[in-house]
């Protein structure tokens, strides 16, 4: 059997090292070295979408990858791609490192400088349990190789004022009225208004999970509060100088945390560009923003695409763009803005009808937003077209001659029937 391996390393010298001694290993593929924590996760990403098959078995991570930390990307890599042997390379190789890398998942330590010998034990014995955990998970294994749980989402705002939070709010909505469980994030950490929206209050914040090293289930049910629309909420902090609390490691941990128990994770990150919000986007499985068609807040767009790619956040072409308060009328239309900031336009522009908004959210409750709004109807129409809504079940075999006659009910069915009309 072939192993195929994919290297990561910063620095160049480091991989040429890596790529010559793994060309020595016997029935060994490695691939073209990946040189930082967002192309690998890139690369992984997609060839985890086409089949589970087509993943490397080993990937092996140097000490100076960036711009996520070693261990921090081993964590990542283990929970989005648990049939994946990820390997660690590291000058350090002492008792208390190789500890802290098994608990991020790693299934072997490589001391530098390299030796042919320990280098091929730990691949072939992170290969074998690769193809063990494969031969486990059989062929249903795709649904599984995102990780435990589901996945995650981050809407971001191009600036202030283009109805991040508002959109964030109704795709939870939307997915959990889907039939998904799904928890909704406040990472707006200064300026976080998701219980405002839904007209909640709790004493627990995303704050109270910062200092902590491990989230159990336990721990992190006490910082959830569950809202009676079936989402799970984790609010910003209430006093806003506590964001600062919540820096890249304890939002990667807290992430990682809400996908091991949901099926769905959605993140409402704000405007501002943080180290946590900035974790929250490059880990997701779907990035959104949120634009409105006018040139401020296209530039405002455009300037936020740009930063994440400097910042090896998030590249251009896999961000989803969203364009609210949308008119035919309007001069900018979404192809323009794609062609601007160099996104994917979604196919459905949420239309500028406030009027319908305005009871509810001066209420304070949203989630009372008519089905027959053609707001909500938009919005939950891009959750279903970003892939957040859980797959409607099959019907149940009909005998010979028999018509279906069969009404399905449900806040998903209502909001059907109210755009049918």
């Amino acid at each position: 059997m072939t192993t195929r391996i994919l290297p990561a390393a910063g620095d160049p010298d480091a991989a040429r090292a890596l790529v010559t001694l793994l060309s020595q290993l016997p029935s060994s593929e490695p691939a073209v070295p990946v040189p930082d924590s967002t192309t690998l996760l890139d690369t992984l990403g997609r060839l985890a979408a086409e089949s589970i098959d087509e993943l490397p078995e080993v990937v092996l991570v140097h000490e100076r990858i960036g711009p996520v930390p070693a261990l921090e990307l081993i964590r990542e890599v283990a929970l989005r791609f648990p049939a994946v042997g990820v390997v660690l390379v590291s000058s350090d190789a002492g008792p208390a490192f190789f500890s802290a890398a098994m608990d991020s998942g790693a299934r072997g330590l490589i001391g530098l400088p390299l030796a042919y010998e320990e280098l091929a034990a730990r691949v072939q014995a992170a290969a074998q349990w690769s193809v063990g955990v494969r031969r486990h998970l059989g062929r249903g294994a795709a649904e599984l190789v995102s990780g435990p749980g589901g996945r995650v989402v981050t809407v971001s705002g191009a600036k202030g004022g283009v109805g991040t939070t508002f959109t964030a709010v109704q795709f939870a909505l939307a997915a959990a009225a889907s039939g998904r469980r799904t928890a909704l994030v406040d990472m707006d950490l200064q300026a976080g208004d998701v219980g405002s929206y839904l007209d909640v209050q709790f004493r627990r914040s995303i704050a109270d999970l910062a200092g902590i090293q491990d989230i159990s289930p336990r721990v992190l049910q006490d910082a959830v509060y569950e809202d009676r629309t079936g989402v799970a909420l984790l609010l910003a902090p209430a006093d806003g100088e506590r964001g600062e609390e919540v820096d890249e490691r304890a939002a990667r941990l807290v992430i990682g945390a809400l996908r091991a128990r949901y099926e769905l994770v959605v993140i409402d990150c704000g405007t501002q560009v943080t180290g946590a919000n900035a974790a929250a986007v490059e880990t997701a499985d779907v990035a959104v923003l949120v634009t409105t068609p006018d040139v401020v807040a296209v530039r405002a767009a455009k300037r936020m695409v740009r930063m994440w790619e400097r910042l090896q956040v998030r590249k251009a072409e896999d961000t989803a763009m969203v364009v609210n308060r949308w008119s035919k009328h309007t001069e900018i239309q979404p192809a323009l803005i794609e062609k601007i900031t160099k996104t994917r336009a979604t196919r459905t522009p949420v239309p500028a009808a406030f009027k319908e908004l305005q009871a509810v959210v001066d209420a304070g409750r949203v989630q009372d937003l008519d089905n027959r709004s053609t707001v909500k109807q938009a919005l939950w129409t891009l959750a279903g077209e970003l892939g957040l809504l859980a797959a409607p079940e099959a019907p149940a075999p009909q005998p010979p001659g028999a018509s279906l006659a069969v009404r399905a009910s449900g806040q998903v069915a209502r909001l059907r029937r109210g755009r049918e009309g």
